[in-house]
C-alpha cells in the first residue's frame, strides 16, 4: 500500500505541477462541492470509519479509506487564493470580500470539528486566516475576528474531557505516566536516546511498542532516535530550504493566484511540520497532526504532494513570464 500511495502521489504532484491554473480555477466549485459531500459522508455510519472516538475517515466498500479534512486543506488554499486574486482590491465592501469567504471557510472548519477533529479544523482556520493577512485584509478585521473566535475556541476545548486532559498533560507530564502522558514521555525518552550521532538508520528500539502511533503522528521520534542531533539538524535545514525556496516563488510570482497558492501551500507544509515537531518534543500539547512527507497515511501523502505540485506550478508561471 505504501508504494501504491507514493506512486499515486507522485502522479498527482506532476498533474498539479503542469495543469494550467485556469483549469484548476474553473473546476474549483466542483472540488468544493465534492469536499463538502465527503465531509458530510463522515456522519453517515455506513460510509464512515471511526477510530478512537473520531469519525475522520470515509470508507468505500471497506477498500478505499481516505480523510476528507486533508482534501479540504488544499481546497481551502485554492479557494482563498482564487477569491482574493479576483477581489483583493475591494476591501471597501467587507461583506463581499471579507465576511463571505470567511463564512465559507468556517463551514468547512465546523464540519471537520464535528468529526471530532479539533486539531485539523483549527489548523485549516489558522491557515486561511494567514492567507487573509497576506492578501491584505485590513488589520481591524483580525481584531474583530479574534474577539469572536477566541471564546469559541476555548469552548471547543473545554467541551471534551480528553482535550482538557491533553492540556493538563502538557503542563505536567508526570501526572499520569501510565495514561495521558505515556506517549509524550516515551517520545521524550526516544528523542534523548538518539544522542548526537543517533543509533543508526533502522536501529532504533523505541519504535517497538514504546511510543503509540509512532508510525503516524510521532514518526519524527524514529528519525531523531536513529539519526540523532545531526539528523534532526539536517531535517530542519531541509525544511528551512523548502520554506525559503517556496516563499521566494510566492513573492516573485507575478500572477496573484499563483502567488497566493504558493504562499498557502508552503505555509501549510512548513507550519504543519513545525507543529508536529513541537508536539513530539513537548513544546505544544498533543494533537493529531501528521508530519508531511513522513507520516503513514495515503490521504496526507497525496495532499502534501498535490500542494507541492501547485508550488512547482507557480514557479513555472514565474519562469514563463520572465521568458
Amino acid at each position: 500500500p505504501i508504494l501504491k500511495h507514493l506512486a499515486l502521489s507522485l502522479f498527482v504532484m506532476l498533474l498539479f505541477a503542469f495543469l494550467d491554473f485556469k483549469i484548476i480555477r474553473r473546476f474549483l466549485p466542483f472540488a468544493m462541492l465534492v469536499s463538502l459531500i465527503l465531509c458530510v459522508m463522515t456522519f453517515i455510519p455506513s460510509l464512515s470509519k471511526e477510530s478512537h472516538g473520531a469519525v475522520r475517515w470515509v470508507s468505500l466498500a471497506g477498500k478505499v479509506i481516505f480523510q476528507p479534512s486533508e482534501f479540504v486543506k488544499i481546497v481551502i488554499i485554492v479557494f482563498v487564493a482564487n477569491f482574493f486574486a479576483k477581489n483583493g482590491d475591494k476591501f471597501d465592501q467587507p461583506f463581499t470580500t471579507i465576511l463571505m469567504p470567511f463564512f465559507v471557510v468556517s463551514l468547512f472548519v465546523l464540519l471537520i470539528y464535528f468529526e471530532n477533529d479539533f486539531s485539523a479544523s483549527f489548523f485549516i482556520l489558522f491557515l486561511a486566516i494567514t492567507m487573509f493577512f497576506i492578501a491584505g485584509v485590513p488589520l481591524i478585521w483580525f481584531f474583530k475576528g479574534a474577539i469572536i473566535i477566541t471564546p469559541i475556541l476555548v469552548l471547543m476545548i473545554l467541551t471534551k474531557d480528553y482535550r482538557i486532559e491533553r492540556i493538563l498533560a502538557f503542563i505536567d507530564p508526570t501526572r499520569e505516566p501510565l495514561n495521558s502522558t505515556y506517549q509524550i514521555q516515551g517520545s521524550l525518552n526516544a528523542l534523548a536516546s538518539g544522542g548526537f550521532w543517533g543509533r543508526g538508520l533502522g536501529e532504533g528500539v523505541r519504535k517497538i511498542g514504546s511510543v503509540p502511533y509512532i508510525y503516524s503522528d510521532f514518526v519524527f521520534v524514529v528519525w531523531a532516535e536513529e539519526m540523532g542531533f545531526i539528523g534532526v539538524l539536517f531535517y530542519f535545514v531541509l525544511l528551512f530550504a523548502f520554506a525559503f525556496v517556496g516563499y521566494k516563488i510566492a513573492i516573485t510570482c507575478e500572477d496573484k493566484f499563483g502567488s497566493y497558492v504558493a504562499f498557502g501551500g508552503v505555509t501549510a507544509i512548513v507550519l504543519q511540520s513545525l507543529l508536529n515537531c513541537a508536539v513530539v518534543s513537548k513544546l505544544a500539547p498533543t494533537t493529531g497532526i501528521s508530519l508531511p512527507f513522513f507520516s503513514a497515511g495515503g490521504s496526507s501523502l497525496l495532499v502534501t504532494f498535490a500542494i507541492s505540485g501547485l508550488i512547482i506550478n507557480a514557479s513555472g508561471l514565474t519562469l514563463l513570464r520572465r521568458n
